[in-house]
This record gives C-alpha cells, sequence and structure tokens, in this order.
C-alpha cells in the first residue's frame, strides 16, 4: 500500500481531505467517488500521524482530575461517588498511589474510563 513520505505530502493530503470533508456530506453515496477517495486519504494520513504525531494514554490521575472538572466535584464528592476515603482518593489523584483491584474496576465502571487507563497497561 502507499504511504505518506514527508511532511509535504501529509500537509498536502491533509488539505485535500478538507476539501472533500466540505464537498461531501451524510447524503453523499459510499459509491461516490470523493467519498471513496476520503476514505483512502484518511487511511494513509491515520498511519502517518501513528508513526509520527504519537498520542500518549493519559494517566489514571489525569483522567480522574478531568472528570472532577467535568462534573464540578470537590474531591470529596468524588470521595463519596466512588466508596473511596478521601485521603486514599487524594493520593490516587496526586499519583502518589495506585487503586486497588476493587477500586479499579469500581472507578472504571462509575466514572467511565477505559480499564487500561486504570490498570496502567
Amino acid at each position: 500500500m502507499a504511504q505518506i513520505k514527508d511532511e509535504i505530502q501529509y500537509k498536502a493530503m491533509m488539505a485535500r481531505i478538507d476539501d472533500l470533508f466540505f464537498e461531501t456530506d451524510e447524503n453523499t453515496p459510499a459509491d461516490d467517488p470523493r467519498i471513496q477517495e476520503l476514505d483512502i486519504l484518511s487511511a494513509l494520513v491515520e498511519e502517518y500521524e501513528k508513526e509520527h504525531y504519537p498520542i500518549d494514554v493519559p494517566s489514571l490521575s489525569a483522567t480522574m482530575n478531568s472528570r472532577l472538572a467535568e462534573n464540578n466535584w470537590s474531591q470529596k464528592e468524588m470521595a463519596v461517588f466512588l466508596g473511596i476515603t478521601a485521603p486514599r482518593l487524594s493520593a490516587i489523584l496526586s499519583g502518589k498511589a495506585n487503586p486497588t483491584f476493587e477500586q479499579a474496576r469500581i472507578i472504571s465502571s462509575r466514572l467511565n474510563i477505559d480499564p487500561a487507563i486504570v490498570l496502567a497497561i
């Protein structure tokens, strides 16, 4: 399969994707050549970005702190919601401690956080 060789090609493909994105919509038939081109270019760009612009998995503490802000909770409110003591939650949020397996299960399910993030795998 073809691949993007450098940043110049990457930028050109991103510009073309941008054009195609605005030329098509959800009513454009799947067999439209523009949709097919968009699919191919998107796959090429995705592979290039995986190699050149990898996205790190966020830490548990960063993700949980984000949930605090999203829900406008205090640490105490989150601790009650999770059934974890406030000092233990504080240690997890600061990255000084890892949750137990049971705490990890609760954190993952109640805060809708990917188990891989919670378990740092």
